[in-house]
């Protein structure tokens, strides 16, 4: 998947400034796709001149004039055909996995506070991703707005997100005291 495709997905929900879309990726993007700033604007150029995304400027009284862009037909076209692409089978690859993997003959103490931060990250993450899905559902209940919401795909992916933020935070913390006891149990001998 390119950013591209991750742009295009952020903006159907209407028309986006440049920093409106950096806090939709922040808040719902993210949980599948990571971009900075910087590339979301570059990439709007980009989708601009190919005629995949068209942009306005927005006139504003009190504060600076913004651009505001919204998804063409040519972008739809663009999803639907990505759509059909075969999707590659998602992979892990994170640095913390490694300096666990070397836990048996290195200091721990440092893997164990970055895996407590990491648990702590996810709290956040999780509490963050909670209140987006009620906000997304409104006063429908769960079950009821997979059935009929509008736009259950971004429901979807906040639902996995959820879950990987759940299950890294669970991992995290077991995996931390497991090298915990591992470290007292040494020190102990």
């Amino acid at each position: 998947m390119a950013l591209r495709h991750a742009v295009l997905a952020a903006l159907l929900d209407g028309e986006y400034s440049g920093y409106q879309l950096a806090k939709a990726f922040d808040i719902g993007v993210a949980n599948f796709w990571h971009a900075v700033p910087q590339q979301l604007y570059a990439e709007l150029t980009k989708l601009e001149k190919e005629g995949l995304v068209a942009g306005r400027q927005v006139i504003q009284e009190t504060r600076p004039n913004k651009r505001v862009f919204r998804v063409t037909e040519a972008g739809h076209a663009e999803l639907e055909r990505f759509a059909t692409d075969v999707s590659k089978p998602s992979s892990i690859r994170d640095d913390l996995l490694v300096k666990v993997q070397a836990a048996d003959r290195v200091d721990t103490g440092p893997v164990i506070e970055q895996l407590e931060e990491r648990a702590s990250a996810a709290d956040g993450k999780i509490e963050l991703l909670g209140q987006v899905l009620r906000r997304l559902r409104g006063d429908a209940a769960e079950e009821e707005f997979l059935r009929t919401g509008d736009r259950v795909g971004p429901y979807l992916t906040c639902l996995r997100g959820l879950s990987f933020e759940q299950e890294h935070r669970d991992w995290c913390l077991r995996t931390a005291g497991i090298l915990r006891e591992r470290q007292a149990h040494h020190a102990g001998r």
